[in-house]
C-alpha cells in the first residue's frame, strides 16, 4: 500500500469525533385548550352552547336576527351563521346551501356529508366537511323544517393551505358539531 493512501485512511478514521445522523422528521405540536362551552344568553329564536374561546357577534336589522359570527382570534378563523325564518321556502334554503358547498367542488379534494337528525329536539340538518385548499372547510345547515333555518360556514383569515390549518379545522369542527347538538328552538 502506498504511504499516502495509508495516511489518508488514518486521517479519515480519526478526523471525526461524532457520527452525523440525519434528524428524524418532526411534526408541529399545536396544543389547543380543552373546549369549555357556555350557553348563549341572546334574545334570538334559538339557544346554543359555544366554546368560550370564540367571540360572539350578533347582527340584527330592524330588530330581526340576520346572523351570528363566532370569531376565533387565536386561530384566525370565523364561523358565519345565518338565520332565516321559513315561509314555504325550506327547499330553496337547502338548495342554496348545497349550491354554496358545491361551488367548492372545483378545488376540493373531497366533500363528505354527515346527516344530522334529532327528532326529540326537532333538529334536522347536514354537515359538510370539505378537504383540500378550499375557502371554507366546513359548512352546515340545521332546521326544524317548519319555522327556522340556520346555515353556517367556517373561514380562515389566511390563504387556504389544508395541511397547515388541519389541526385548527378539527378543533373548530368539534365546536360546530357541539353547536348543532346543543341547539334548541325557543
Amino acid at each position: 500500500m502506498k504511504p499516502y493512501a495509508f495516511i489518508l485512511c488514518v486521517f479519515m478514521c480519526f478526523s471525526c469525533d461524532e457520527i452525523h445522523v440525519p434528524k428524524p422528521k418532526a411534526f408541529l405540536s399545536l396544543d389547543y385548550p380543552k373546549a369549555t362551552y357556555l350557553k348563549s344568553q341572546l334574545d334570538i329564536p334559538f339557544e346554543f352552547e359555544k366554546n368560550k374561546l370564540a367571540r360572539l357577534n350578533v347582527s340584527k336589522k330592524n330588530n330581526t336576527l340576520e346572523g351570528i359570527v363566532l370569531r376565533y382570534p387565536t386561530l384566525k378563523a370565523s364561523v358565519f351563521i345565518n338565520y332565516k325564518k321559513i315561509d314555504n321556502n325550506l327547499e330553496k334554503y337547502i338548495s342554496d346551501t348545497r349550491s354554496m358547498t358545491k361551488k367548492h367542488l372545483q378545488v376540493a379534494d373531497e366533500i363528505s356529508e354527515r346527516m344530522y337528525e334529532n327528532t326529540q329536539q326537532n333538529l334536522y340538518g347536514m354537515f359538510y366537511d370539505l378537504k383540500g385548499n378550499v375557502a371554507s372547510q366546513s359548512q352546515f345547515y340545521v332546521t326544524d323544517s317548519t319555522q327556522h333555518f340556520i346555515s353556517g360556514a367556517l373561514y380562515f383569515e389566511t390563504k387556504p393551505n389544508y395541511d397547515s390549518i388541519l389541526p385548527a379545522i378539527n378543533y373548530i369542527q368539534k365546536d360546530l358539531l357541539h353547536f348543532i347538538e346543543s341547539l334548541r328552538w325557543k
